[in-house]
């Protein structure tokens, strides 16, 4: 698919979904009790003593940084350290070391889709990695930063289930070949009950060792269809349907299609940068910079192990092949603010990455909220937002027995809230895509 082509972004009107609640600690616990003891991987970054008083379960992985350690493209490039979270950007050409840096100050460090022409130096010499075939002929086997090969995009609405299958097995044993492992992304078809469980299973589970899907909530036309139809595996109420709580079920979805054979891989979330929306259509919306932050921050908070930034805008008045590159290139671009909301958020990523990459605690805080519990150097760590179903606002928290902390910063915001003697605060939520990290003394 060339970088101007787009994304598909909805399915047709056979293909849309139906209604009623979900809770996402539910959606974990069930996991838990499905998944076989060989699927529940232990968390090698943090000691028994440390993680004893939360006495909690543990939410489902694959085995975090670890994981990276099973494929040696990966694991000789430093995918295995703590400290590494994979934020990629969908066609965003480089011809240059300026432009090259330029992505990274905004976060980004990994590309999928590129000319032809790319050397191979411009990702060595600034520490970024290319997932997807050899460009040219500087490409090789002992190539460091080519990590992974991109099989091919939303093979699932462009094939029949079994050619689709067979077109996936024949490009997933050439790109294990060489060590590297295997990554695709799917459309939301793969979600829905309206493909045979079998034929999406399949999809997920056997031909990729990181996979995604693609669904634009904030700016596809879909969230505004009349009548509006649902057949997802976890309910997208219309009311909610544009909201930051849909990317993260997005990944709750992909992870029950991906936990059925025993068996996880990480999973990774697409999320619009300025418009998901198809081209040639009007205007269904941009995202602002708020969304942009919730929109990741919710994926996150749904275990998703990377974002991929679709990078294009193809309707409406602000339009590029590469937002991010016109961001540097264009004064005053019309995208600016979106771009700065995504640098914003991949900084906090890039410096909670060591956290991020433990394993979470299936815990709840309270009502009306999506939340995900870490424990790491001696702190815990709840990344929280509202779930989407009930208005934003104030909203109060339970830590979980055996936390001693008083004291709950709020990181990145310059402030503190007190908690209660039985471990109670209250803090609000302005919008729907508001989120907070708090960090607790142990």
């Amino acid at each position: 698919m060339s970088a101007h082509q787009g994304k598909r972004r909805d399915l047709p009107a056979p293909h849309r979904i139906a209604s009623a609640k979900a809770i996402f600690v539910c959606v974990w616990v069930a996991l838990v009790a499905i998944l076989p003891a060989s699927g529940l991987v232990a968390d090698a970054g943090e000691s028994h003593a440390q993680v004893g008083l939360l006495d909690l379960p543990r939410i489902p992985w694959e085995g975090g940084p670890d994981y990276w350690k099973r494929f040696p493209a990966a694991a000789a490039a430093g995918w295995d350290d703590p400290a590494f979270f994979p934020i990629v950007a969908w066609y965003n050409g480089i011809s240059s070391d300026a432009e090259a840096q330029y992505d990274k100050s905004l976060g980004i460090n990994t590309y999928i889709g590129m000319d032809a022409s790319t050397p191979y130096s411009l990702f060595a010499d600034n520490g970024m990695y290319w997932i997807g075939p050899p460009l040219n002929d500087t490409f090789t086997r002992a190539s460091k930063n080519w990590v992974g090969e991109f099989l091919d995009d939303e093979v699932d609405g462009r094939y029949a289930p079994q050619q689709g299958r067979a077109h996936l097995q024949q490009l997933s044993d050439q790109a294990r070949a060489d060590g590297r492992f295997a990554y695709t992304n799917y459309t939301q078809s793969v979600l829905a009950n309206d493909m045979a469980p079998a034929d999406a299973n399949a999809y997920v589970n056997d031909f990729t060792d990181a996979v995604s899907v693609d669904m634009y909530w904030y700016t596809v036309p879909f969230c505004s269809d009349s009548p509006y139809r649902q057949n997802y595996l976890v309910p997208i109420p219309q009311a909610s349907c544009r909201s930051a709580s849909s990317y993260g079920k997005t990944i709750q979805m992909l992870r029950q299609r991906d936990a059925a054979d025993g068996r996880l891989q990480p999973l990774w979330q697409f999320v619009e940068n300025l418009n998901g929306g198809p081209g040639g259509q009007p205007l269904t919306a941009y995202i602002t910079p708020e969304e942009v932050e919730g929109a990741v921050m919710s994926s996150l908070i749904n275990e998703a192990r990377g974002i991929v930034y679709f990078n294009q805008s193809l309707s409406g008045p602000c339009q590029g092949g590469s937002i991010f590159r016109e961001s540097q290139v264009v004064p005053g671009f019309c995208a600016d603010p979106q771009v700065s909301a995504a640098k914003k958020v991949d900084s906090l990523i890039k410096g909670l990455a060591p956290v991020l990459n433990t394993q979470s605690y299936a815990y709840s805080f309270g009502p009306g909220l999506q939340t995900m519990l870490k424990v790491h150097g001696g702190s815990v760590y709840i990344f929280a937002m509202t779930d989407g179903a009930a208005p934003p606002g104030d909203r109060t928290f339970t830590l979980p027995a055996g936390v001693a902390g008083r004291s709950v910063e709020v990181i990145d915001e310059g402030r503190t809230i007190s908690a209660s003697a039985g471990g109670v605060f209250e803090d609000r939520f302005q919008s729907e895509s508001s989120f907070h990290v708090y960090r607790v003394a142990e």
